[in-house]
């Protein structure tokens, strides 16, 4: 997958750098497999605006996407790779080899006709599923488990991937997309390979109705408001505003928002 930089007819056009959907086989998704996304508006069960910025936007049909890999050992054909609209990275549609049919996250490089399986005695090929145990280390990994069982946590959106560097005991490490050095369970299950659609980074959307589009409202600057709205409103002329933070009051550079006695903080190794 590429991007193309248009030449501008429009002035929405100008400095829109665009997708390129090239490597889609597939128009419409598998209609067992999709699911109606709601909208909230950013408002709660009373209709009372609880986050702002948000509003209107295409509808949005998400696929329903298999994170556990937990058909072991039943090999499955990639049938075609499919656009998902609520998320970055390309699906993959699968057909298995007893008749069911699911959606993964789509691994860059794979092509449809590959087959792919999951299990602890399955080659560390790409798109593959296997514990971390059996994974050999150095291996470029995906879509991994916190908790064994529970589906793929980690590494899930467009581009991005983890790095098994070592293994001790019951714990694996890994270099996450962070850059943070964490411990995982051996017993975790993780798929080779990245993500597919590296290159949603590069994307420039080009003019605010894009946006809107996708249910983004404009929001409007702190600095530009007025002292009763925002703590960095006010002020003659154009004021800096004071010490960037949020509406709430809450700092904006480098405050750390972490539960300071979190229970996942004896596995981290080295934070991002």
């Amino acid at each position: 997958m590429a991007v193309r930089k248009l030449r501008p007819i429009t002035p929405g056009q100008r400095h829109r750098i665009a997708p390129v959907f090239s490597d889609i086989t597939k128009d419409t998704p598998e209609k067992a497999l999709v699911k109606i996304v709601k909208r909230t508006g950013g408002r709660n069960n009373q209709g009372r605006m609880t986050i702002r910025n948000i509003g209107g936007g295409h509808k949005r049909k998400t696929r329903l996407v298999d994170f556990k890999r937990n058909k072991f050992d039943i090999p499955a054909t990639i049938k075609s790779i499919e656009y998902d609209p609520t998320r970055s990275a390309r699906v993959a549609l699968l057909y298995y080899a007893d008749g069911a049919k699911s959606y993964i996250v789509a691994p860059q490089g794979v092509k449809v006709g590959q087959t792919v399986i999951s299990g602890e005695k399955v080659a560390p090929e790409v798109g593959n599923a296997l514990p971390i145990s059996k994974i050999p280390l150095g291996t470029i990994i995906h879509n991994i488990e916190l908790k064994p069982g529970k589906g793929g946590a980690i590494a899930r959106s467009a581009g991005s991937y983890a790095q098994l560097l070592a293994r001790e005991e019951k714990y694996a490490t890994l270099r996450l997309p962070s850059g943070e050095m964490r411990m995982v369970l051996n017993t975790c299950l993780a798929t080779i390979g990245t993500v597919s659609n590296a290159d949603h980074m590069n994307v420039r959307l080009g003019k605010a109705g894009r946006n809107r589009w996708l249910g983004r409202r404009p929001r409007v600057r702190g600095v530009a408001m007025n002292p009763v709205d925002h703590p960095m409103g006010g002020g003659e002329g154009r004021a800096s505003g004071g010490h960037p933070r949020s509406r709430t009051g809450l700092y904006a550079k480098g405050y750390k928002t972490r539960a300071t006695r979190k229970y996942s903080d004896k596995l981290i190794i080295s934070k991002r």
